[in-house]
């Protein structure tokens, strides 16, 4: 397996500490303006593609789906080409159409919400499946957290970040709701890039700036999510599945959401979490006030929610569905019926074995049983 990443990210920098994958400095120049470097680009990108003859290239996002297509032009045989679709963004258009039919032969959607989207596209003809992200449940795993001096306070918050379309300015319009004394009560930390001049403007405004604490961008955010009691992420833009969903979940923490793309499919009500409406201010406001005067209720729904995590949301279950993806793109066979529910195996357990070199879309893939597991099998096809 090898990965091709920009020499300044970090996944680059990940990538290099792990033994046995290849690790490749890239560039994914984007816009008209940057066309020497793309062509500089995609040229350092054929010439790799062509030397290790790949199976399969998994791509991400525009800018390396676009290159990757460039960059295979002429290469005979070429590998064929996953897509995983992360965002709620429109997929419209004559490029989606060229892209779609010349250059894209699988499509992955991290939550089904996002699949069903992806049906009404050009990539339709791609049999979009659901591969719902993965978090390390071990690493992120319930820890004690620091004693507090006051332990009326609730502390809830998210490592989701700071942009407007992340929805943690609708909690300042719902503490607004709640009595003062309940709002005394509550303190709110948001990790991620501090926040704007405007969004502190608008906490200034509110009265409520003492309410929210921003710890910035951190290498660890366990440390930060052990101290709640519960999380949220109240997205109204872009969204899907959420990581950060799945890390507060993963470490015990119950999480209110809102119910946009993908988000509720994270979360059972009543359960391991709270769904509210895009900007639903006072359902906001009810589930902090449910969470005030109920905290045994707060305690076992994060116990739900770390049992969740475990049953549904590990690495390994999320490898051996990409590699059961991978199989059936192989073998040419087509794709599971998609329309699950959140709890149903979107895949077989089987994990992929396959034959060195380069491969055709129908020959046969042998696939032994194996544990799921973080680590590949061996000897799968040759990925980029």
């Amino acid at each position: 397996m090898h990965v091709a990443a920009p020499e300044d990210s970090r996944l680059l920098h990940e990538a290099r500490g792990i033994p046995g994958l290849h690790a490749f400095a890239q560039t994914y120049p984007n816009g008209l303006r940057t066309l020497p470097a793309r062509r500089r680009a995609c040229a350092r990108l054929h010439a790799y593609l062509e030397e290790h003859r790949f199976d399969i290239v998994h791509v991400n996002g525009s800018a390396d789906h676009r290159l990757v297509i460039a960059a295979l032009r002429g290469l005979r045989p070429r590998p064929l080409v996953v897509l995983t679709k992360h965002n709620t963004k429109p997929m419209r258009g004559l490029q989606h159409v060229w892209r779609a039919r010349a250059g894209t032969d699988k499509v992955i959607a991290v939550c089904e919400f996002v699949r069903r989207q992806l049906s009404h596209t050009p990539y339709r003809r791609c049999q979009p499946e659901t591969v719902y992200n993965g978090v390390d449940t071990a690493f992120f795993s319930p820890a004690e957290a620091d004693r507090r001096t006051d332990g009326r306070q609730l502390w809830i918050g998210s490592n989701a970040g700071t942009a407007d379309y992340k929805g943690w300015t609708d909690l300042v319009k719902a503490l607004a709701l709640l009595a003062p004394d309940e709002r005394e009560r509550i303190q709110v930390v948001i990790a991620g890039h501090p926040p704007s001049a405007a969004q502190r403007q608008m906490l200034a405004r509110s009265g409520l700036q003492d309410r929210f604490h921003f710890p910035g961008l951190l290498d660890d955010v366990r440390p930060t999510i052990a101290r709640l009691d519960a999380g949220f992420v109240l997205s109204h833009d872009i969204e899907t599945i959420s990581f950060a969903c799945r890390e507060m979940m993963a470490m015990g923490k119950p999480v209110m959401v809102t119910d946009y793309a993908g988000l509720p499919e994270n979360v059972r009500p009543g359960t391991d979490g709270w769904i509210v409406p895009v900007h639903g201010h006072a359902a906001m406001a009810a589930a902090l006030r449910d969470m005030l005067n109920d905290r045994e209720e707060v305690l076992r729904r994060g116990r739900a929610a770390r049992h969740r995590a475990i049953a549904e949301f590990g690495i390994g279950t999320f490898l051996d569905h990409t590699e059961a993806v991978y199989a059936r793109l192989l073998q040419g066979a087509p794709a599971p019926d998609s329309e699950r529910g959140p709890d149903r195996d979107p895949a077989s357990p089987d994990r992929l074995s396959g034959e060195a070199g380069h491969s055709r879309r129908r020959r046969t893939v042998r696939t032994p049983d194996m544990p799921a597991s973080p680590r590949p099998a061996a000897g799968p096809p040759r990925v980029g």
